[in-house]
């Protein structure tokens, strides 16, 4: 009897400890923590917020004269609409995402790694029994789960405020596309947080990698277009005296120099998502459109169009966050 109350005895106090969580759970917990405290946060969330809800408004304003349009293929699709319908006044919410995402994404990583460094708070952690890649990981991982929430929980409130509102059920290649659009906002703001994350473990100061990274956003989404342009005037010849295979020509080398840019590809994915009736993201030829049926395209024919979009947004997404990781692995941390 007593070998049997002492084996329960045991068995009961051996289920009741508590197993200590890992390290790394603990610092994305404290990292989501202090991000979702942080006022660089809470304002950049407002304004993606206003700029959300102003959109919807105007969406909703305008999506009786948008679903009323028989000459437009993408009418019937009502929620599709709400993300894309604009009075020319706003721009529609994705346009807003490609503006203010990289914002977003510079803003949680541009002192993931100096900020610990300057403060003295790096080395101590380095003290403790923690792995060193566990604090890249964790800095990467807490700001995706903030984003991803974020970009979800919008979404979301999109699809509850058309349902509300209308009452039309929603279909499921609506849905689906809906979380294509959500899933690759998400990369794309995890492009400029891992480029925020690489700059911060290449400059000791806080400072001079939120100023680089600024400035790589401002270049690609202002200078290089300009840049661009007077390129192709000086080198291009005049498109008005090409034929109509050298303008197809002309337009492609324009739309491979442009897809060079972050921003763009998210566009051209964007609308494609968004837009069933997009066919193609390139010129066509009037052989390639005789016969073509003006009607929607389903979401694995979208997809297909637009995954070398996706697929370079998850390449530089990658190579970003492992030239982060290799210079932090390979960084001497002293006092």
């Amino acid at each position: 009897m007593k070998s049997q109350a002492a084996f329960f005895n045991g068995l009961f106090s051996a289920g009741s400890k508590s197993v200590s969580p890992s390290p790394f759970f603990v610092m994305v917990r404290k990292e989501v923590a202090d991000q979702v405290r942080s006022w660089r946060f809470i304002i950049l969330a407002g304004l993606i917020l206003l700029t959300f809800f102003a959109s919807m408004y105007v969406s909703m304003i305008n999506i009786s004269k948008a679903v009323s349009n028989y000459d437009d293929p993408d009418r019937l699709f009502l929620y599709l609409k709400l993300l894309t319908t604009s009075d020319g006044a706003l721009p529609p919410f994705h346009v807003f995402i490609g503006f203010l995402g990289p914002l977003l994404g510079i803003s949680l990583g541009f002192d993931a790694i100096n900020s610990e460094q300057s403060n003295g708070t790096l080395i101590r952690l380095m003290a403790q029994p923690v792995y060193r890649d566990s604090v890249i990981n964790a800095k990467f991982v807490a700001s995706l789960i903030v984003i991803s929430t974020l970009f979800l929980s919008l979404n979301l409130l999109m699809i509850g405020g058309g349902l509300y509102i209308t009452g039309v059920s929603i279909e499921p290649s609506e849905c689906i596309r809906i979380l294509g659009f959500v899933l690759l906002s998400i990369i794309y703001v995890a492009f400029w947080l891992n480029l925020s994350i690489l700059l911060s473990v290449k400059f000791k100061q806080a400072a001079t990698s939120a100023l680089t990274a600024i400035a790589i956003w401002l270049f690609f989404t202002v200078f290089y277009q300009i840049i661009l342009n007077i390129a192709i005037k000086a080198f291009l010849p005049d498109p008005n005296q090409l034929t109509q295979d050298q303008v197809i020509s002309y337009n492609g080398i324009i739309l491979t120099f442009l897809r060079l840019v972050p921003s763009q590809l998210y566009a051209d994915a964007t609308t494609t998502l968004l837009m069933p009736s997009v066919r193609s993201l390139g010129p066509l030829t009037m052989e390639q459109m005789a016969g073509a049926i003006p009607s929607p395209l389903s979401v694995r024919e979208s997809l297909l169009v637009v995954w070398p979009q996706v697929s370079g947004l998850i390449a530089a997404t990658v190579v970003c966050f492992a030239l982060s990781y290799y210079l932090f692995m390979r960084r001497e941390i002293r006092t």
